[in-house]
């Protein structure tokens, strides 16, 4: 298990660039043999966790995989996916817009393609923004366009002009997505009004600092990854010794990283999941702002203390008191002056009880 140092607890995320050597050791550590003796074994479960870590990463160039931020507009009545990877550009399910006009979005996907003002917009979006756009491909669909005989959809218009602007996600879950600029577009000629209630909720995920689509929720959880690794480092140091088993290692992480959950969240992380079944992501995904403040400094002050010898009893009430003690100070302080949820009101009126 020469890899095995590079292990995180169960739930956690990983930087980036570091995702394709992680997989690799999560590999290894899968095919040891003594992980699965047991089926029902504490490994197994934790393995699980690991393939589900992955699911939301994206291979980009040079072998580097990235993250895909996702969250979902409500505009009356209607769910839609939107995603984003550089909180730059966000991608908007035109599948589930179209749903609000029939019930089959493919068939309207394509009879909007169909048109040529909209063949000359998107040919234009991707003039302006994709420098491998194809000119020549562009131009025949173009002259093409509004003709009766004339059929377009997502995957012909992205495999012959390299558009980027327009995503075909193939899968049970996939579907067409587009950039926030052709998406509100598309919208706009499905519905003027419902293309307003996506607008408002669009603005609103943007602007919510609680928002996973939020910079600042994920410079925060981003944070809260570094101290990370200083708290695995210092379990590796202080806590594994060398004779453990794979399984006695991954238990251990995992069993300070639930100490964590249990002291800021009052519960440990398969208890959340069993609670929210259908909730994609884990606990911290769902963590707000203040929460991702508090977990980080908890993450550097338990590395402290496990460094002094502090046994895990000492250690959960002193970081207990830590928890209540800056969840009330930020309570009073938010960096966009807004109130907290009821629900973190909640939580830290329980703590201090």
């Amino acid at each position: 298990m020469s890899g095995f140092i590079f292990l995180l607890p169960v739930n956690q995320n990983v930087e980036e660039n570091s995702v394709s050597m992680y997989l690799l050791d999560y590999m290894d550590f899968a095919c040891d043999e003594k992980v699965w003796e047991d089926e029902d074994s504490y490994a197994v479960d934790f393995f699980k966790e690991i393939i589900s870590a992955f699911k939301d990463y994206t291979m980009i160039a040079g072998g580097v995989m990235r993250k895909v931020i996702k969250d979902t507009i409500h505009a009356n009545g209607i769910d839609i996916g939107i995603y984003t990877q550089d909180f730059e550009n966000e991608f908007i399910s035109l599948t589930d817009i179209a749903r609000y006009k029939s019930d089959d979005p493919t068939a309207v996907i394509q009879n909007w393609m169909r048109n040529r003002d909209v063949i000359e917009f998107l040919g234009l979006w991707e003039r302006l923004h994709n420098p491998d756009f194809n000119p020549l491909e562009f131009e025949g669909f173009r002259k093409q366009a509004g003709a009766n005989a004339f059929t377009m959809s997502p995957r012909k218009w992205i495999e012959a002009t390299n558009a980027v602007g327009i995503v075909s996600k193939a899968g049970r879950y996939g579907g067409t997505y587009a950039h926030s600029d052709i998406a509100m577009s598309f919208a706009t000629w499905i519905s003027p009004e419902f293309q307003l209630y996506i607008m408002k909720d669009y603005r609103r995920l943007k602007t919510d600092e609680n928002s996973r689509l939020s910079l600042s929720w994920n410079l925060n959880r981003e944070i809260s990854k570094l101290n990370y690794r200083i708290h695995t480092d210092a379990i590796k140091e202080n806590l594994i010794p060398p004779e453990l088993t794979p399984a006695q290692v991954a238990y251990t992480y995992a069993n300070e990283t639930d100490m964590l959950n249990v002291v800021l969240f009052g519960k440990t992380a398969k208890q959340w999941k069993d609670e929210n079944p259908t909730v994609k992501g884990n606990m911290r995904d769902a963590a707000t702002l203040n929460q991702l403040l508090v977990l980080a400094n908890l993450e550097s002050y338990n590395a402290v203390l496990i460094n002094q010898g502090k046994n895990q009893k000492e250690r959960m009430e002193l970081l207990r008191q830590l928890t209540v003690q800056q969840l009330q100070t930020l309570e009073t302080v938010s960096l966009n002056n807004l109130p907290k949820s009821k629900i973190e009101r909640k939580q830290t009126e329980n703590l201090v009880t």
